[in-house]
């Protein structure tokens, strides 16, 4: 294991979002005393002292730094940062270690002692912002609560404090938001009243476990920029969590990276990336998308031909429910997908990249427009007819645990569909095809015994790959399948998504947000903006010559782009 660095902030680079607008606040080459400090900590499952979680994990945080801590899923990142709040469930116990903070050592506090330190001096930004908020109270008095048991003053103050601080995380009209609730926000937005809850006692140390993930590259990028500005403009000591190498890249100033419990590397992140210790810290920079590999067009003739598509939505209002107006989640795109093909549908949320994936599975009904499938009319067919084609479209959701019935073996889910739409096949028939599919996605025949909750996000993510695959499909719709996986992970889905289809010849719709891992995937690429398709063209096109404004915007807040051209 390496030791701690020493480094003062100042002697290394400021974070990278904000190196341009910012500067430190001092130029003083003397070491600091680290605001926080973990020592040796040792988290084991609890009446089990055999099995550990963390082990002798040692790392400093420092004024006006943000320090990254890196690894797979599993690894122990979100269980380090519970640790250090002391807020770990009944099942894990700290079996050694100290956690000192400017010299203090938390584990020794009283649980009294340890509610003045949570919020007021160490504040944490939780992963989902939407499961982290209370839907039922507004954002403004979900922020007050903090000061209301830290600050005790009295509540026009507090809630002129709320307002500055959504104001100071880029809320727009914050004097009215304040009374919003969280559904009212969007994700991006959401987040920020978590940045503004976690900084409304001005803590010294920030802990912002993933608080990206799943985000559009847009607001990703928004949030980096502003954890950076606060990071400089507070001196605050920031640990940030994250498997996502492209965010470390662009935003960290150290690295520690986490596999099994320990802390195997540490170094500057100038350093992690040009000279990267250990195998597995080089494996984690490897699995980084290749931005210069470009898959040639394919010439083969259209299987699906979307043309002038219009899928609009209802908005009733009154007590008579009448329409009022219409939401044009899709107003008039035209697109095709040839045979073994992926074309790439990108864009943020919200500009109807799901909703045309829906309405090509006849699950939204089109409004307008025409959707061939193989040279037939498959716009809005009814139920009985669009059977038959179920078996050659299918679809893998973003979440493969929230598709699956939890109750279901995974033979039994993947078996589901042919039981459907290849009744021909016997039992012994289907069971040979299921052994079959789970070798074809890397995984054991045995595994079919198993239940979801057993597997891993990246192994739950190939069932679902083997469950579309079963009955032998022409085209799948993947519908942001690879957006929470870990950046190995999602390499190896990537790579078994394109042999399945050099071997299979299958064709995909690939929706997705993120850009960067559109390069070694997709022969076309469609860019999706409020309901219409602003650009479309060969992949190598698009992403080293966008024309439109939009394009070049997502392009430019990808943090994997951004390194790359950097």
């Amino acid at each position: 294991m390496t030791g701690n660095t020493g480094q003062s902030v100042d002697n290394h680079k400021q974070p990278a979002l904000a190196r341009d607008s910012e500067q430190p606040v001092d130029n003083q080459n003397t070491p600091q005393t680290p605001r926080l400090s973990v020592h040796n900590l040792s988290v084991q499952l609890t009446g089990n002292g055999q099995t550990g979680i963390l082990d002798n994990v040692s790392f400093d945080l420092n004024a006006g730094e943000i320090y990254a801590l890196v690894g797979e899923s599993g690894s122990g990142k979100s269980v380090t940062a519970t640790a250090i709040l002391r807020l770990l469930p009944d099942a894990l116990t700290i079996a050694a270690g100290e956690v000192l903070l400017e010299g203090e050592n938390l584990f020794a506090l009283t649980e009294q002692s340890m509610t003045s330190v949570r919020g007021a001096r160490i504040a944490m930004i939780f992963q989902d912002p939407m499961s982290a908020l209370n839907p039922v109270q507004r954002i403004g008095d979900q922020i007050a609560e903090t000061l209301r048991l830290h600050a005790r003053d009295n509540e026009q103050n507090i809630r002129n404090r709320v307002v500055e601080l959504l104001t100071e995380t880029g809320i727009p009209d914050p004097k009215r938001r304040i009374d919003w609730y969280p559904h009212q926000l969007s994700g991006g937005q959401q987040q920020r009243v978590m940045i503004a809850m976690a900084l409304a006692c001005e803590p010294d140390i920030l802990l912002a476990d993933e608080p990206t993930t799943a985000l559009d590259v847009t607001i990703q990028k928004q949030i980096l920029a502003l954890v950076a500005e606060l990071t400089l403009k507070r001196r605050l000591a920031v640990l940030l969590i994250t498997h996502d190498m492209g965010v470390v890249r662009t935003t960290a100033d150290r690295v520690g990276v986490m596999y099994q419990g320990q802390i195997i590397e540490e170094a500057t992140c100038e350093d992690f990336f040009h000279h990267p210790k250990e195998a597995y810290s080089r494996r984690l920079i490897d699995s980084l998308p290749d931005m210069s590999a470009y898959r040639p067009e394919e010439h083969e003739t259209p299987l699906l031909t979307v043309q002038d598509l219009k899928v609009h939505f209802p908005i009733r209002k009154g007590i008579l429910q009448r329409v009022h107006d219409h939401t044009r989640a899709v107003d008039g795109i035209s697109l095709d997908i040839r045979r073994g093909e992926t074309l790439a549908l990108v864009g943020e949320s919200g500009s109807g990249k799901s909703t045309t994936g829906r309405a090509i599975l006849n699950m939204d009904r089109a409004t307008a427009g025409v959707i061939h499938f193989d040279g037939q009319d498959i716009t809005n067919l009814p139920r009985r007819a669009m059977l038959p084609l179920r078996k050659r479209i299918q679809v893998i959701f973003q979440s493969p645990y929230a598709s699956m019935n939890p109750r279901m073996t995974v033979g039994a889910i993947i078996e589901e569909g042919m039981m459907s739409l290849l009744p021909e096949m016997n039992k012994s028939q289907r069971q040979a095809r299921i052994e079959a599919l789970l070798k074809q996605v890397q995984l054991e025949p045995e595994h079919r015994l198993r239940y979801p909750h057993e597997f891993s996000g990246g192994q739950r993510q190939r069932i679902a790959i083997a469950r579309a695959l079963a009955v032998e499909p022409d085209l799948i719709i993947c519908d942001e399948p690879t957006s929470a996986l870990d950046v190995s992970i999602r390499a190896e889905v990537l790579e078994l998504l394109q042999t399945l289809q050099h071997n299979l010849g299958v064709s995909y719709l690939f929706i997705t947000h993120d850009l960067s891992i559109i390069p070694q995937l997709a022969h076309r690429v469609a860019v999706m903006k409020d309901g219409v398709i602003v650009e479309q063209g060969k992949t190598e096109q698009i992403i080293t010559r966008p024309q439109h404004p939009y394009t070049q915007a997502l392009l430019a807040s990808s943090p994997v782009m951004a390194a790359a051209d950097g």
